[in-house]
């Protein structure tokens, strides 16, 4: 199902594209990718097949992360980092004036959901994990899987390409999600990002910050309930590399979950779609 009408918001003189719908306790959805990605062009859209079924449970907030969607890139090239992606999500949630607030993220956006737990814990009930191969101890199998995308990138085809290696099935990489992440990628702001990824600090700043943040786990713990959520023929994120992490987070927290799905791939959110929703509110009934 498409999303409901875009609303934006200044954030920190960004401006910040999301989607909400329903009420009840607060739900931010958080895509994965990063600005600059050439595999996929990520962005809220992502979350189109859960987002009806969960606003029925909760006052549900998809949003584009920095740099990513339609919300605006970063303003420097220094900003071209995870902390600023983590700093990014803080003050948006600041600013629509929510608390107890009931973070997801999948990917790359699930490292975002975990560090901004740890940095921001008055901010958040509850953090959910979602097949996070960047939070994730060990490396990723990306490269291996995605070394012959077709050329040009980013363009239908290649995304196509991409979203099905990443899959253990296909009928959910359909025609609305392909046109918004086609539209996303075509955007002169999108192409700025992948102009200047190269010359940023993103992959280094991001290896010695999830060191940081994997210490942070073993250490201090995470101080909030967690719940981990997998796919258990995630090519790229394996489950093997999940159940360390959550294996990591259980040591220092009590309460934290992990629910592996069967017969789903990267995208369990979209493979599982209504087992996926059915998870999510019955871990939010008990965390309220």
């Amino acid at each position: 199902m498409p999303l409901p009408e875009a609303r934006y918001v200044d954030v920190g003189g960004i401006r910040t594209r999301y989607f909400e719908a329903g009420s009840g306790p607060p739900l931010v959805l958080l895509h994965g990718g990063n600005f600059g990605g050439i595999l996929s062009a990520d962005c809220a859209a992502n979350f189109d097949r859960n987002f009806e079924g969960l606003a029925t449970r909760a006052r549900v907030i998809a949003v584009d992360r920095l740099g990513q969607g339609m919300t605006g890139n970063p303003a420097r090239l220094e900003d071209y980092t995870m902390a600023a992606v983590v700093a990014h999500v803080a003050a948006f949630i600041k600013e629509l004036g929510l608390r107890d607030v009931f973070l997801a993220g999948h990917s790359r956006g699930g490292y975002v959901a975990c560090r901004t737990t740890l940095d921001h814990p008055d901010l958040i009930r509850s953090c959910i994990l979602i097949d996070s191969g960047t939070l994730a101890p060990g490396p990723s199998g990306v490269d291996s899987i995605m070394n012959d995308v077709p050329e040009p990138r980013l363009t239908r085809t290649a995304q196509r390409w991409v979203l099905e290696r990443y899959s253990f099935g296909h009928e959910h990489i359909d025609d609305v999600w392909l046109d918004a992440l086609t539209e996303v990628a075509a955007t002169e702001k999108y192409r700025a990002t992948v102009a200047a990824l190269p010359g940023a600090a993103f992959f280094t700043h991001l290896a010695k910050h999830k060191e940081e943040t994997l210490a942070l786990l073993g250490g201090r713990g995470i101080g909030k309930p967690v719940l981990v959520v997998w796919g258990l023929n995630d090519p790229t994120a394996t489950v093997e590399r999940g159940l360390d992490l959550f294996r990591l987070i259980a040591s220092r927290e009590r309460r934290a979950d992990m629910h592996v799905f069967n017969q789903a791939g990267h995208f369990v959110y979209r493979e599982r779609p209504m087992e996926f929703n059915a998870l999510l509110a019955d871990w939010i009934a008990r965390h309220i």
